[in-house]
């Protein structure tokens, strides 16, 4: 018999585990909503990112631990300033503290869509753009595990 240990959540952190993980550092170009663990699109330029909206087409996560001590913000619960040079990171299967939506909750398995502000909401396959996976219970407005299906 195989006993499972629960998962944990990183401190001061969004990874816990980097499985095909891939890092690009990218500009932050406006810094409305833009905490570590929200889903960041294209902004004016190729190496610039804003914050995901529930219609755009994230193109990864923003970093927190991979940022250089320089641009990253105190704690991960901070805001990123506007002009920080900041870690993007994409990969499918890498399992990442996301922000579910305010109008959200999830159980481990659930299938998520970008909501609100980078954040995470539920979705249907086959109608919605799934972008993760849900890892963990998680209620609306709060940090969720996740597995990144982009």
């Amino acid at each position: 018999m195989t006993t499972q240990r629960a998962m944990v959540k990183p401190v001061n952190a969004i990874v816990l585990d980097s499985q095909n993980m891939h890092i690009q550092t990218m500009n932050i170009e406006t810094a409305t909503n833009m905490y570590a663990g929200r889903l960041v699109k294209r902004g004016t330029g190729d190496h610039d990112i804003i914050v995901n909206t529930a219609a755009g087409a994230a193109v990864g996560w923003l970093g927190y631990e991979q940022t250089t001590k320089k641009h990253r913000p105190a704690t991960v619960d901070t805001i990123y300033a506007v002009t920080a040079q900041a870690a993007m990171l994409w990969g499918p299967g890498m399992i990442i503290l996301g922000t579910l939506d305010t109008a959200a909750t999830a159980t481990k398995g659930t299938r998520l869509k970008a909501g609100a502000n980078g954040t995470l909401t539920g979705g249907t396959v086959g109608t919605d753009e799934i972008v993760a996976i849900a890892e963990e219970t998680g209620t609306s407005g709060s940090d969720c595990l996740v597995r990144s299906l982009i």
